[in-house]
């Protein structure tokens, strides 16, 4: 498929009563993404971690709300393969801390496929409050996801800020990266969007940003987050003239929607002023 409409999420993260609250709330979501032509929805990095609500116990200690997930993960996983194949759309559902056979807490964001098929992307490098006080670790590997709509790449916020992780997932063959964020400032949201648009431009690919916005001092993993959904290209030939396919407004939830069109890729790697990708 040459062509396709992503839909990025500005996503607010709501103190919920249970989880019929936030099953309904997905499945909305995800319905809106595909009843307006989408065929990837993209959620934000810990856009899951509404559900520490479902555990009152837990809730405000931050330790304990990220261990209480773990219980959760196969029915959040069994929701969005669900809600992929009902609306024929793939799902890159909101992430979350898994302990893995380790030990370690682990950042996963997962990709779904209409075809009922899932795959894991790790979060690689951790920011300071990650390593610092959540104690998550970074993962690995790096991969990329063959899709009917073309090989897609995944860098979870602060990863996208380090060009030879997104280019080892170009040279992949990936020509979208999918960069889910949460950012509790104006300044982390910068960072995250000045990289998804410089990993644009240096490879001329497609690189989508779908942030978590809106109070949420009810938890401590989030408190207050900043940022505009964003859907970006290269600003040469056949793009925007600034490289912003597609841009929602600050801190505003609801879905932003763009096309992805393969063919303006090969397009401007071939006939483009510059040529970014083959001269890295």
């Amino acid at each position: 498929m040459s062509a396709f409409i992503l839909a990025a999420a500005a996503y607010p993260v709501d103190r919920l009563a249970d989880w019929d609250a936030y099953a309904a709330k997905i499945a909305r979501w995800v319905g809106d993404a595909a009843d307006a032509g989408a065929r990837i929805a993209l959620f934000p990095e810990y856009a899951g971690m509404e559900l520490t609500a479902l555990d009152p116990a837990s809730v405000d200690d931050l330790h304990g709300s990220i261990a209480a997930l773990g219980a959760l993960v196969e029915r959040v996983d069994a929701l969005h393969a669900e809600l992929a194949v009902r609306h024929d759309i793939h799902i890159c559902a909101g992430s979350l801390p898994v302990r893995e056979n380790d030990g370690v807490f682990r950042n996963h964001a997962r990709l779904f496929a209409p075809s009922g098929k899932m795959g894991t992307q790790r979060k690689i490098v951790m920011t300071r409050f990650e390593r610092e006080e959540w104690n998550i670790g970074g993962g690995a590997p790096l991969t990329v996801f063959d899709t009917d709509l073309g090989r897609i790449g995944i860098a979870i916020c602060y990863d996208v800020e380090f060009p030879l992780l997104v280019r080892a997932q170009v040279e992949a063959g990936a020509i979208l990266i999918l960069a889910p964020s949460a950012t509790d400032s104006l300044h982390g949201y910068h960072r995250v969007r000045v990289g998804a648009q410089a990993r644009a431009l240096e490879n001329q690919c497609y690189v989508a940003q779908a942030p978590v916005v809106g109070e949420a001092e009810w938890t401590p993993s989030l408190g207050t987050s900043h940022g505009a959904a964003g859907i970006y290209g290269p600003p040469d030939l056949g793009f925007p003239a600034d490289g912003v396919v597609a841009m929602g407004a600050m801190d505003a939830p609801g879905w932003v929607f763009g096309e992805i069109d393969l063919a303006k890729v090969a397009r401007v790697r071939a006939e483009g002023a510059v040529f970014n990708y083959r001269h890295w």
